[in-house]
C-alpha cells in the first residue's frame, strides 16, 4: 500500500453531490470507499462501494472495515448522506421523525464515530458533513423544523468534535448549503427556488464539491460551518 494516496469514505455517494464527491476525490488521486442504500458495483479498483443504510450501525462497521482490509487507513470521512422534507411542524408524522433522526443524526454518529477510531491511530484525519443553511436562516416559504432539529445537532457536533479532536491530529468541519440545483429539484421550480438567495441564483453541486475540497486542504481550519448559500445565513434580501 502506498501512503501517497489518502483514502476517503463517503456517505449518500450514489447520485448528486455524493457522487459529484466521489469523483472529484478520485480525479485527485483518492482512494475512495462510496457507500449509499442503491449503490453499484465499480470497476475502478480505487473505489469500494459497500450497499447499506447508514442508520444501521452495521452498515458503518462493514465500510470502514473495507476500507482497513482493501486501503489500510482513512483520511476523511465525507457526512453527505441526508434527507430533507419540507413540511409544517404539526404535518410530520411519527415515522418522518424516526427517519430524520436515523439518517440524519444516527448516521452520521456511527459513520463519525468508526472514522475518528481509526482516525485517532492514525493521527491524522479529516470529517466534513454536509448540513444546511436553513439552520441558521429559516424561511417561511420553506417549513423544515426537522431538518434544523437534525442538521442543527450536526453543526454543534461539528465544533464539538473540532475541539475534542483538535489536539489530535483530527479535523472536523461542515459545509452549509443552500437550496442545491439537482434532481429532487423540478425544473419549472427553479426560478422560485433562485429567488431565495441574495444571489438570486440556485447553487450548483460544483459549489459544494469545491467547498469540500477547500475545507479537505485548509489545514489550519477546524470547527468550521462554511456557508454556501447565495448569501442566505447573511440575512435577507429585499423583495
Amino acid at each position: 500500500m502506498s501512503t501517497a494516496q489518502p483514502v476517503a469514505v463517503v456517505t449518500g455517494a450514489s447520485q448528486g453531490i455524493g457522487a459529484a464527491i466521489v469523483k472529484a476525490l478520485r480525479a485527485r488521486n483518492y482512494r475512495v470507499v462510496a457507500t449509499s442504500r442503491s449503490i453499484q458495483q465499480s470497476s475502478d479498483p480505487d473505489t469500494v462501494t459497500v450497499q447499506g443504510d447508514i442508520a444501521n450501525p452495521d452498515t458503518a462497521d462493514l465500510v470502514f472495515r473495507q476500507a482497513l482490509d482493501r486501503f489500510g487507513r482513512v483520511d476523511m470521512l465525507v457526512n453527505n448522506a441526508g434527507i430533507f422534507m419540507a413540511k409544517p411542524f404539526t404535518a410530520y408524522s411519527r415515522d418522518d421523525f424516526a427517519l430524520y433522526t436515523a439518517t440524519n443524526i444516527s448516521g452520521f454518529f456511527y459513520m463519525t464515530q468508526r472514522a475518528i477510531e481509526m482516525m485517532e491511530r492514525q493521527g491524522s484525519g479529516h470529517v466534513v458533513t454536509i448540513t444546511t443553511s436553513l439552520v441558521d436562516q429559516p424561511m417561511t416559504s420553506v417549513p423544515s423544523v426537522l431538518a434544523s432539529l437534525t442538521k442543527g445537532a450536526l453543526n454543534a457536533a461539528t465544533r464539538s468534535l473540532a475541539i475534542e479532536f483538535a489536539r489530535k491530529g483530527i479535523r472536523v468541519n461542515a459545509v452549509s448549503p443552500g437550496i442545491i440545483k439537482t434532481p429532487m429539484h423540478p425544473v419549472e421550480a427553479h426560478q422560485a427556488l433562485a429567488a431565495l438567495h441574495p444571489m438570486g441564483r440556485m447553487g450548483e453541486i460544483s459549489d459544494i464539491v469545491d467547498a469540500v475540497l477547500y475545507l479537505e486542504n485548509a489545514g489550519f481550519v477546524t470547527g468550521e460551518i462554511l456557508h454556501v448559500d447565495g448569501g442566505q445565513a447573511a440575512g435577507h434580501h429585499a423583495i
